[in-house]
């Protein structure tokens, strides 16, 4: 088991997944940042402008669909960002990688390597012996 955790270490899955987490982290915070200062200004603006921008009230309750419409804006520019720097660029490499590959031969199946044995058989004993 201990063996087992070593080798989990030392293959650096730890260190990438510490530094995705890192980045992961202060990517959110320039996402939120830049939220914070040009999206919720402009949700404020269209929703009314002004400290109650964005929001509504019925019977006494607020209702700030400002802020969701802020975490949609969030979540979709999180996931372009996401999506254009790392999933393209991983999937073209994943794609030129496998344009250098040969073809991963296939191994025959049981009935293919008995169908060879049994013809290989059959051969031999038409063969005049010696």
């Amino acid at each position: 088991m201990i063996k087992g955790f070593r080798d989990f270490i030392v293959r650096g899955n730890v260190v990438e997944l510490a530094v995705a987490v890192a980045v992961g982290t202060a990517f959110a915070a320039l996402v939120e940042q830049f939220g914070n200062s040009f999206i919720k200004p402009l949700v404020a603006l269209i929703g009314g402008g002004g400290v109650d921008g964005g929001t509504f009230t019925v019977d006494g309750q607020t209702f700030n669909w400002g802020a969701f419409v802020n975490a949609v804006i969030f979540f979709l520019l999180t996931a372009a960002v996401i999506y254009v720097v790392v999933v393209v660029p991983l999937n073209a490499f994943e794609e030129r990688r496998k344009r250098g590959q040969a073809p991963v031969d296939v191994p025959p199946t049981r009935e293919e390597l008995l169908t060879e044995i049994r013809d290989l058989l059959r051969n031999q004993q038409r063969l005049p012996r010696s």
